[in-house]
């Protein structure tokens, strides 16, 4: 999917809802747990609750890999299944790679050879080495870890240079001089909302992965005041505030509530800065 079309789907749904698949098996509800495959039952239905209103779909590897074999196979199936039924809908392995080399290229192979998604999250610490397997591959995003919203990020992220400029800054600077605004983006936390403005001065034209609203405390009207540019440039995150509303058997239902929630709003934010 290219920039013009992830623009083009979001102005048909009205949204720039990314739903995240962090899929826990400890907090899913008793009507998925006797299912043989739970992972895929439960994200099956959310998926289908939550289509009408989200543009993207971000399962978090994590809570696959924990699994092992079984586990990945969960998150094939939760591939495959959104490529088949809903083609249009974006995909982003949060897998948070970063290495070189070989390593890096299988890694890339990994998510890219089979199609199963648009793109992977990346960290850019270990230089363009990491990134430029990912890049090689036409139609597919790198989304590079920028400016994160947990605690300790001010440990590296913060840090000034010689420059006088924080790390964060020359992160986006470098990577987005690697690839273009048609195969890269960028996460920025939501809780760091007010800072997007400096963002938007160094890489006006890139998408943005904006987790941590909803159960994180993070303004989606602030996001979109600071962070909007004139193609949307946003993919604003939400998982345990959506997946997880409900413990009980409406719990799809109710998914889907919360992510209508989110698109009317969504709505009314493209409509003011568009």
């Amino acid at each position: 999917m290219n920039y013009n079309q992830l623009f083009e789907q979001i102005r048909a749904k009205q949204s720039f809802l990314c739903v995240g698949l962090d899929t826990d098996v400890r907090k899913l509800p008793e009507a998925v747990r006797g299912e043989e495959d739970p992972i895929f039952a439960f994200n099956r239905a959310i998926v289908d609750a939550t289509a009408p209103y989200t543009v993207c779909y971000k399962p978090n590897l994590a809570f696959y890999e924990e699994h092992g074999a079984a586990g990945m196979v969960s998150f094939e199936r939760t591939c495959r299944y959104i490529r088949e039924k809903y083609p249009e809908i974006f995909i982003i392995a949060d897998a948070k790679r970063g290495d070189i080399g070989n390593t890096s290229a299988m890694y890339a192979r990994a998510f890219f050879e089979e199609g199963l998604v648009d793109a992977v999250t990346l960290s850019p610490y270990m230089g363009l080495d990491t990134v430029a397997p990912f890049l090689a591959y036409e139609g597919k995003w790198s989304v590079i870890l920028a400016l994160t919203s947990n605690p300790s990020a001010a440990d590296f992220e913060m840090l000034t240079l010689s420059d006088g400029r924080k790390l964060y800054e020359q992160v986006l600077m470098t990577a987005s001089q690697w690839g273009s605004k048609e195969n890269t983006m960028f996460v920025v936390g939501a809780t760091q909302a007010k800072m997007l403005g400096g963002i938007r001065e160094l890489v006006p034209d890139h998408f943005l992965l904006v987790p941590g609203v909803g159960a994180q405390g993070g303004s989606l009207s602030e996001v979109a005041e600071y962070g909007m540019n004139s193609h949307c440039g946003l993919l604003v995150n939400s998982s345990r505030g959506i997946i997880y509303a409900s413990k009980e058997a409406d719990f799809a239902e109710v998914a889907g509530q919360k992510a209508a929630e989110m698109q009317v709003e969504m709505a009314e934010l493209l409509k003011k800065y568009l």
